[in-house]
């Protein structure tokens, strides 16, 4: 596994790759994960129970625990990572990492196939790529042209949803009617729909005197534990999530999972229309769905959804497909880079 992202940083993509690898690692597969360091004191080696090996190399993040580009400086750790632990493949995950892109560009001229799953939005030179749901299929497939003359998407792109523990959200007890208590959980970034979030909370809190919102009636909890989670969802009677864009929205299906009724901007796939309330991006449709409050109690059927087991055993597959093929010889190695853009 390579990228950017990962804990101790707490969000999906995190989380996606940790809960892949220890999955991974129960079906009999030995899991590395590469990311950067984080200060004031991740960094070196270490072994994450029951999940992998980690190495944080010494890279520094800018913004969001992203790194710039490294061009050739990554190459040596690469080289003695991939010969150390035996690699035969190298999983790179989010667009917007670095690491990961740096890592499908040099892994083939070092013999090691590679799998790209893109959680957000380099893929030329992967020998296969997955994507969370079906609609970031489509954007990935159409931005990346992943497909041939005739318009055929290719066949070495894969759809594999993302998943969550059902036994880590528990729902509480029913909550007081006197107060509605509406919850979000999100990064305060303009893609994550904010600016909806600060436009809409001061309609809801005049429109209805028994609301009050968890984020005088609206509490910032700021950074909280991922063992915390499921106790600020069941704080909740809806779950309010603003995202302009959305690969998946894990926060989503864990908010269901533990009980408050989810009210969303579009974000398709991941719930039964019965179980979410859908609201255009913009101020007015956002009002007009918290209005709509009806809770659902839906843990026993999410927990029929979406399986962490399962992800593993598809994602299995695909590495399959990628390793048994020929290995490509050198100089249509070069073809590709040179075929992918001059630069590269």
């Amino acid at each position: 596994m390579m990228i950017d992202f990962f804990h101790p940083n707490v969000g999906g993509v995190e989380n996606h790759v940790y809960m892949l690898s220890a999955n991974l690692i129960k079906c009999g597969h030995k899991v590395i994960v590469t990311t950067h360091n984080h200060s004031p004191n991740r960094a070196g080696i270490r072994s994450l129970l029951p999940s992998p090996k980690v190495y944080y190399l010494p890279f520094v993040p800018i913004a969001s625990s992203a790194t710039l580009p490294n061009l050739y400086t990554f190459l040596p750790y690469l080289r003695t990572i991939l010969i150390r632990e035996h690699i035969h493949l190298i999983h790179a995950h989010a667009s917007r990492s670095s690491l990961g892109h740096e890592g499908i560009l040099y892994s083939h001229l070092l013999s090691v196939r590679t799998v790209f799953t893109d959680h957000t939005g380099t893929l030329r030179n992967a020998d296969a790529v997955i994507c969370v749901s079906h609609t970031g299929g489509e954007n990935t497939v159409l931005q990346r042209e992943l497909f041939d003359k005739s318009g055929r998407v290719r066949d070495n792109v894969y759809v594999i949803l993302n998943a969550l523990v059902p036994e880590h959200f528990q729902p509480g007890t029913p909550k007081s009617r006197d107060t509605v208590t509406i919850v979000v959980l999100s990064r305060l970034a303009y893609c994550k729909g904010i600016n909806l979030l600060v436009a809409t909370n001061p309609r809801i809190c005049s429109a209805f005197r028994n609301v009050r919102f968890v984020v005088d009636r609206i509490e910032l909890l700021g950074p909280i534990r991922p063992n915390d989670v499921c106790s600020v969802l069941m704080r909740g009677a809806i779950f309010l999530n603003t995202s302009l864009t959305e690969s998946f929205g894990i926060a989503i299906l864990e908010a269901a999972c533990a009980g408050p009724y989810v009210v969303s901007t579009e974000v398709p796939e991941i719930l039964p229309k019965d179980m979410i309330s859908f609201a255009e991006p913009e101020e007015n449709d956002v009002f007009r769905a918290i209005s709509e409050h009806d809770l659902i109690r839906a843990h026993e059927r999410i927990k029929t959804f979406y399986d962490w087991a399962q992800v593993a055993e598809r994602t299995e597959v695909v590495y399959d497909t990628v390793v048994k093929p020929r290995q490509m010889e050198l100089w249509e190695e070069m073809k590709r880079h040179w075929d992918r853009d001059r630069f590269a």
